[in-house]
């Protein structure tokens, strides 16, 4: 049985050309015409000066020295001193040129690419390792600007170099020129061969490399968990394999350029033999110069070289169009939501109400497996009905155990997922009707993973609202962040370490209450928001947050039951369902769920319902 394939591994290549992908590439080249132009202008210029340097051997040979005239033989050697120089000038300009295009390309489609992925819904990046993304944008794009510096405009160079000399040669003698291409076959055969092979040998090493990069994300990441478990040693043997596996793909490749280029040099030879064997019979009738053959000589030589490099950049164009096939796919990869212009939007308080109106929710449900008789599987729901009202103003407290579906009422809300069943109503529109830029400047979110980006403390606190350094300041002070933030040697200026590293928790989570302060949306969720916080500060949130909440619609999801006694109505959460609805002064009388765990919390003795089981 096949095994079935990781994330990790690259799609299979696509066909050697394909008109439709080229098509979509040639739009990122159309703004940068002129460069392209100026390029096969210099390229064009750079193959018929490839001609002068045989023309003048043959003058020479011929004419110069039968002579003995030494103004000509000088004039001759200028002559081919100035074409070397213009092929020099020509070469460089042209490889700047094209290097450019290539750049300025990869620059635009990079952006594109990033752009397209912010858009992505959170499911995407659920199926999808971020080590596998970045090759897209990274190797993937890098290809794109192999086919554009020395793909595409190259080999269309390359074929203009040939023509030009393949009518040269057959106007100086169409029989030894007949000669020079009796092993045009065997190149053929050897240069097909050698595409084939390095085109899997590419796909190899494209595979091998995504590996790396998933796996290097995944344990940079978590480096952390790797030292505190002693993972050192069995996580850089899984690298080495994995690295052993990339050199070895990477050692097939150049196996085939070791036997390529050697046999395409012996096959020149054999060509250049020929035509020294032919064109002896025929000096020697006098029916041939020597001064012919041994231009004739050159040019053959110089005809060979471009039908090398094509068969090169041959396995570009092929590379490029996997490469291209890969970030098209991507890039088609449609939003999971409505998406807005993509600029901040405009925060403007104003009351919300959230409706849950009979909300199912699975996140497995595009996956679901079959059973033998072939009925479907009911799925794994998270949420089953779940109905409930936020009212303007008013605060919402969610609780249950680990699993029972708080943080995902939470993830549908924000739309990074869309229920199966029912429908989530924003002051009476359904959120799928909504913009999410629009929907999301309603919400401020506090998590409990929090995230801060490298980069200076304001920014990080002025993340969704271009606010002036006092407001960042203001903000901070509210929730108590600014004692922090004074504490550090640079203040609000301050550079953090990836995700903040050099912030304990507690404080990285006063920068996240700030941050929330500072967006002034007009609804609040908070993700146990004080779940790492010491009671000192806890208590210090607690009441900057009573200002914050104070006309905002609030939606808190809690472990600690002490922090939302004050709620307007608590929902209790068990396996998806709402089972317990009410105040905490109405559920704690209850002998319920809820009361079991404010007792287990607050240290009182469990009733008989919790002794029970």
């Amino acid at each position: 049985m096949t095994a079935p394939a990781t994330l990790h591994e690259e799609d299979a290549l696509a066909r050697t050309y394909d008109a439709r992908l080229m098509r979509r590439l040639l739009v990122y080249v159309r703004p940068y015409r002129p460069l392209v132009f100026a390029s096969l202008g210099l390229l064009s210029i750079e193959g018929i000066l490839q001609l002068a340097g045989p023309l003048l051997t043959q003058r020479v040979i011929d004419v110069a020295l039968p002579a003995r005239d030494g103004a000509a033989i000088v004039t001759a050697t200028v002559l081919y001193a100035v074409t070397l120089i213009a092929q020099f000038l020509c070469s460089y300009g042209e490889t700047w040129l094209t290097s450019l295009l290539g750049q300025r390309v990869m620059r635009d489609l990079r952006m594109q690419i990033f752009s397209h992925m912010q858009r992505l819904s959170i499911a995407f990046f659920d199926r999808n390792p971020a080590g596998r993304l970045i090759t897209r944008v990274t190797s993937d794009v890098e290809t794109l600007n192999e086919l554009f510096t020395s793909g595409v405009v190259s080999g269309l160079g390359d074929l203009f170099t040939l023509v030009a000399i393949g009518v040269a040669m057959f106007v100086m003698d169409w029989r030894l020129s007949l000669g020079a291409l009796v092993v045009i076959p065997l190149v053929a055969t050897v240069s097909h061969w050698f595409r084939t092979s390095v085109r899997d040998a590419y796909r190899d090493i494209r595979t091998r490399l995504a590996r790396i990069n998933a796996f290097l994300q995944e344990r940079l990441t978590g480096m952390r968990i790797v030292q505190l478990f002693g993972r050192e040693g069995e996580e850089a043997e899984r690298f080495r394999k994995l690295n052993e596996d990339h050199l070895d793909a990477h050692i097939r490749s150049i196996r085939y350029y070791a036997v390529y280029f050697p046999a395409i040099e012996l096959l020149t030879s054999v060509a250049i033999a020929l035509i020294i064997v032919i064109s002896a019979h025929y000096v020697g009738n006098h029916t041939l110069t020597v001064g012919t053959v041994a231009a004739f000589l050159q040019l053959g030589r110089r005809f060979y070289q471009p039908l090398q490099d094509l068969a090169e950049k041959f396995n570009i164009v092929q590379s490029a169009m996997a490469s291209s096939e890969r970030i098209f796919a991507l890039l088609d990869t449609e939003p999971g939501a409505a998406q807005g212009s993509g600029a901040p939007a405009k925060r403007i308080r104003s009351s919300v109400e959230v409706v849950f109106d009979d909300v199912w929710f699975a996140y497995d449900i595009g996956h679901v497996a079959r059973l033998s008789d072939e009925k479907p599987k009911e799925p794994e729901w998270v949420l089953k009905g779940v109905s409930f009202t936020a009212k303007p103003g008013q605060t919402l407290a969610l609780v249950g155990h680990t699993g029972a579906g708080k943080t995902t009422i939470v993830n549908l809300l924000m739309r990074f997922y869309d229920p199966q069943r029912g429908r989530i109503l924003v002051n009476g529109v359904d959120i799928r009707e909504m913009p999410t830029d629009e929907l999301r400047g309603l919400i401020a979110y506090v998590q409990q993973d929090i995230f801060l980006f490298a980069g200076d403390v304001a920014t990080n606190i002025r993340l969704s609202n271009p606010i002036p350094d006092e407001e960042v300041a203001r903000a901070a002070e509210r929730v108590g962040a600014d004692r922090i933030i004074r504490r550090l040697p640079n203040g609000y200026s301050h550079q953090l370490g990836e995700r903040g590293s050099s912030l304990s928790v507690g404080e990285r989570q006063l920068l996240s209450f700030a941050r929330a302060v500072a967006a002034d949306a007009s609804l609040l969720i908070l993700d146990e928001a004080t779940s790492a916080v010491d009671s000192e500060i806890e208590a210090e949130i607690q009441r900057a947050l009573a200002v914050l909440m104070e006309g905002r619609t609030t939606i808190a999801i809690a472990h600690r039951l002490s922090t939302i006694v004050s709620a307007d109505e608590i929902l209790v959460l068990h396996h998806g369902e709402v089972v317990e609805r009410g105040t905490h002064g109405a559920l704690v009388g209850r002998a319920g769920l809820y009361d079991r765990l404010w007792r287990l919390q607050s240290g009182e003795k469990p009733g008989p319902a919790l002794r029970a089981g």
